[in-house]
C-alpha cells in the first residue's frame, strides 16, 4: 500500500520577476523559524543564491526543484526527501508564474511545480501604480491555468495604506480570493544584487555591513504586513501526496571509504545540497576547504570545486600561492579533480576583469587586472563579454571523473566570462547538443584527471554523478 505524506506546503510565485518573491519568501521563512517552526526550503529552477538566504534563516538546505531537469517522479522524491522532520514546507518560485522554457507549455515553470506537488499557490504582485488592474491580474492568472490552485494574494511595493486597501477591495471583489498582505515600498526590502541576481548569503555576512540588521529588518516588515497565521491555514489545506519510491537517495554499498576536499568560501559556494548529500550516500566523506583562506589541500582522495565568483576575490585568490600550487601539483599528480564553473575559472592559467567602463560591474565592485589562477588546465578566463543563463543538454565524448563516454545530461550554464587562448589540442569530455560551453559545442577541459566544465550538473538529474566520482576517487587511491 501506498504510503501517505501529509506535510503543510504552499508556494510563493511571482506575476514577474520583479514582484519580490525572494526577500518575501525568506522573510515568511524567518518568522516561521522564529514561531517555533521547522522549515524547509525550496527553490523552483537551478539558482544558487536565493537558497542561501533560505538556509540562512531556516537551518536547514534549501533544495532546488526543476521539472525540465527532473522527472515528475524525481521533484516529488527531492520533496519527500527535504521534509523529513519539517513542519511546513515553503517553495520560492521563479520569475513569472508561468514562464518556463516554451511560450505553450508549462514545462521548467514554477506553475508546473505546483501541479507536481499538488501545493497552494500565493501570488506576490507588484503592485507599484495600479489598484484595480490587481484584480484583472488576479483573474488572469487563476484563468490561464486552473489546476493551478491560487489561493490567496500578497501585494508589495505599496505607496500608502489606501493604495493598499483599494487594490485588497478590487481583488477579493472581482476575484474572491483574499489578500493575505500588503508590503510597502521600502528600501529595507532590498538585498543587494550584482551581475548573476544576488550577493550569496555566505559572501553578504562578509562584505555587506548591515547584513544581519538587513536580514532582521525584513523579518520585521513581513510580519507586520502578513497574515502569518492566515498563510500557515492555507499550506493546511495542501491534499496528502503519495510518496514516492526511493529511487536516488539510497544510501549505497560502497567499497573503501573516500574523502573528497570540497572547495567552500566567499569565493566558491553554489552547490546543490543534493549533490553533497548524494556524494555521502555513495561513500564520500566531504573535507570542505578555502581557497581563498586555506593555505594548502587537506588529505583527500578527490577534489570538488563548485562555482561562484572567483572574478570577485582574484587578488585573494592569486596572492594565496601555496594554495594554488598546492591544486595545480594534486592535478598533475593525477588526482581526480571535478570544477564546475568557478571551479573552471579558478583552473585556468588566469582571470583577466580589466572590462571597460569603471570597476562597478554590473552591481559589483570588482578589481580590474589580470591575476595569476592556479593554471591545472589550459587557457585564460576573461570576463565581462558574454552572460550565458541557460539549460543545456549534452554527453560525454570521453571518460572522467563524473561519467564514462556515452552518458547523456540536462544541466545548466551560469556565467558572465569566456575561456580564451586555449591551445591546439586542448581536450574536451563533453559535447553539447544544446548550450553555450567553452568552445562552439565543447566543454569539460579535460587534463589527466581533472575535468573542469562550464555546465553545473544536478545529482537528481543526471544520477550517474555520484556513484561515478566516488568509484572514480576510489580506484586512484
Amino acid at each position: 500500500m501506498a504510503e501517505i505524506l501529509e506535510i503543510p506546503r504552499i508556494l510563493i510565485a511571482g506575476d514577474r520577476s520583479s514582484a519580490g518573491k525572494t526577500t518575501i519568501s525568506t522573510g515568511i521563512m524567518s518568522v516561521l523559524r522564529d514561531m517555533g517552526y521547522k522549515v524547509q526550503p525550496f527553490k523552483v529552477g537551478l539558482d544558487f543564491i536565493d537558497p542561501s538566504y533560505h538556509t540562512e534563516v531556516t537551518g536547514r538546505h534549501s533544495r532546488n526543484l526543476d521539472g525540465y531537469l527532473m522527472s515528475g517522479d524525481a521533484v516529488r522524491e527531492v520533496f519527500s526527501h527535504a521534509v523529513e522532520g519539517a513542519d511546513i514546507a515553503v517553495i520560492e518560485g521563479v520569475r513569472g508564474l508561468f514562464e518556463g522554457l516554451e511560450a505553450t507549455s508549462d514545462t521548467g515553470s514554477t506553475a508546473q511545480i505546483a501541479k507536481i506537488l499538488e501545493c497552494p499557490v500565493i501570488l506576490a504582485i507588484n503592485a507599484r501604480s495600479i489598484t484595480r488592474s490587481t484584480a484583472a491580474l488576479v483573474l488572469g492568472y487563476k484563468s490561464f491555468d486552473p489546476e493551478v490552485n491560487i489561493v490567496g494574494v500578497i501585494l508589495n511595493n505599496i505607496g500608502s495604506p489606501r493604495h493598499g486597501e483599494k487594490a485588497k477591495l478590487a481583488i477579493e471583489t472581482y476575484t474572491g480570493t483574499p489578500v493575505i498582505g500588503m508590503i510597502p515600498r521600502n528600501d529595507s526590502m532590498k538585498i543587494s544584487m550584482r551581475h548573476l541576481g544576488l550577493i550569496p548569503a555566505l559572501e553578504g555576512r562578509r562584505r555587506v555591513a548591515d547584513f544581519d540588521e538587513n536580514l532582521v529588518r525584513i523579518k520585521t516588515i513581513i510580519r507586520e504586513g502578513i497574515d502569518i497565521d492566515r498563510f500557515i491555514s492555507l499550506s493546511r489545506s495542501a491534499e496528502p501526496l503519495v510518496k514516492p519510491q526511493e529511487m536516488i537517495f539510497k544510501e549505497e554499498a560502497a567499497g573503501s571509504r573516500v574523502r573528497i576536499a570540497v572547495a567552500l568560501d566567499e569565493a566558491f559556494n553554489f552547490y546543490y545540497r543534493d549533490n553533497l548529500e548524494l556524494l555521502e550516500l555513495a561513500g564520500a566523506e566531504l573535507i570542505y576547504f578555502s581557497p581563498v583562506n586555506d593555505s594548502t589541500l587537506p588529505q583527500a582522495d578527490g577534489i570538488y570545486i563548485g562555482g561562484g565568483y572567483p572574478e570577485l576575490f582574484a587578488q585573494e585568490l592569486e596572492d594565496n600561492d601555496s594554495m594554488r600550487e598546492s591544486v595545480k601539483q594534486a592535478s598533475e599528480e593525477g588526482m581526480p579533480i571535478y570544477a564546475e564553473c568557478g571551479g573552471l575559472m579558478y583552473l585556468t592559467q588566469e582571470i583577466r576583469t580589466d572590462v571597460s567602463g569603471s570597476g562597478k560591474y554590473h552591481m559589483a565592485e570588482m578589481q580590474g587586472g589580470t591575476f595569476r589562477m592556479a593554471g591545472a588546465v589550459p587557457g585564460r578566463t576573461l570576463m565581462g563579454h558574454k552572460r550565458v543563463v541557460s539549460y543545456n543538454i549534452g554527453s560525454f565524448v570521453k571518460d572522467n571523473v563524473i561519467g564514462r563516454a556515452g552518458a547523456a545530461f540536462i544541466g545548466h550554464e551560469f556565467h558572465h566570462s569566456e575561456i580564451v587562448d586555449l591551445p591546439e589540442g586542448t581536450e574536451f569530455a563533453i559535447r553539447l547538443e544544446r548550450g553555450t560551453g567553452i568552445k562552439g559545442e565543447l566543454d569539460g577541459i579535460l587534463v589527466e584527471n581533472t575535468m573542469a566544465a562550464y555546465a553545473h550538473l544536478h545529482a537528481a538529474s543526471y544520477t550517474g554523478f555520484a556513484r561515478s566520482f566516488v568509484d572514480f576517487c576510489s580506484s586512484k587511491d
